[in-house]
Order: C-alpha cells, then sequence, then structure tokens
C-alpha cells in the first residue's frame, strides 16, 4: 500500500482554496493544453496542482498533484446542476454556492468539501468513502425544500 506524502493534504487544501473554490474561472490558465478546456494551476514546490474541465451545466474534469515532475495523485470527476436549470443566472448561483461550500476543504477531508455545508437557502452534502490515497464520494446541493439542484461524482487517489 502506498503510504501519503505527509504534506500531502495541506498542499492540496491550499491548491483548492487558491484554485476554483476561491477565485472561480478567474484562476484559469490563458492557453490551457487541451482546447476547450477550463486549466486551473497551482504551485508551491516540491508540489503542482492542476485541474482541466470541460462543460459547465455538466462538466468532466480531473484534477492532478504533481512532486518534483512526477504526478502522484488525482482525482477524475463529472457532475453539474441539474437538466431542468436552463437559465445561466440559476446555474451560476448554484455553483457560487459550491465555490462557498468548497472553500471548507480541510486537512481531515482535503478531496473536495465539507460533509454539510447550509447557506442561502441551500445545503451542500459531501459523502466520501476511503482516504486520500484511494477514495470515492458524491457531492449534491438541493434547495432547503429538498429539491435536487445539483450532484457530482469524484474518485481517486494516489498513484502507484
Amino acid at each position: 500500500m502506498s503510504s501519503i506524502p505527509p504534506d500531502l493534504a495541506a498542499f492540496l487544501v491550499e491548491a483548492k482554496r487558491r484554485t476554483y473554490a476561491g477565485l472561480d474561472d478567474d484562476a484559469t490558465v490563458a492557453a490551457p493544453l487541451l482546447a476547450g478546456s477550463k486549466q486551473l494551476e497551482h504551485r508551491a514546490p516540491p508540489y503542482a496542482y492542476r485541474d482541466i474541465y470541460f462543460g459547465m451545466g455538466f462538466f468532466v474534469g480531473q484534477e492532478t498533484v504533481s512532486r518534483d515532475d512526477r504526478v502522484i495523485w488525482s482525482m477524475s470527476y463529472s457532475g453539474g446542476v441539474g437538466a431542468e436549470i436552463k437559465e445561466r443566472d440559476s446555474f451560476l448561483a448554484v455553483y457560487k454556492f459550491l465555490r462557498q461550500a468548497l472553500l471548507g476543504v480541510s486537512v481531515e477531508e482535503p478531496v473536495r468539501g465539507p460533509r454539510r455545508f447550509e447557506q442561502a437557502g441551500m445545503i451542500y452534502r459531501n459523502e466520501a468513502e476511503g482516504a486520500l490515497d484511494r477514495f470515492h464520494g458524491i457531492e449534491t446541493i438541493a434547495r432547503h425544500d429538498g429539491a435536487s439542484l445539483y450532484e457530482l461524482r469524484y474518485s481517486g487517489g494516489l498513484l502507484r
């Protein structure tokens, strides 16, 4: 079994707060590696974080962490707002709430957001299984009345 570098969780928390959760697409690299994608990056040697994704209403993507130019950790994800949410302002409001939830990422659970976050009439839930070396989970956003607004599934771990 792979051993988790002791500083990896802290780096992931910093990287996530300094990219999508903290800056939205303002953290996007001007010339992404893959045409049509959004690419977010953060570096704090010896680590480098990269998040590349496609789409908006429904999206797919992959996060990677490199140490000394070798990818050591990755997470793939897909999800988005419900198909019934068609107005741009509506799904932008859901994603604004999502970024607020994701700012709650912790060293204890550095993969996505906290287990639960509530604000502005919405509830974020994150159900994760496993540890940083091998995990999977689902995060959802619903209104307080229970109406589903968003769902994302993710999985990943240390590469070996």
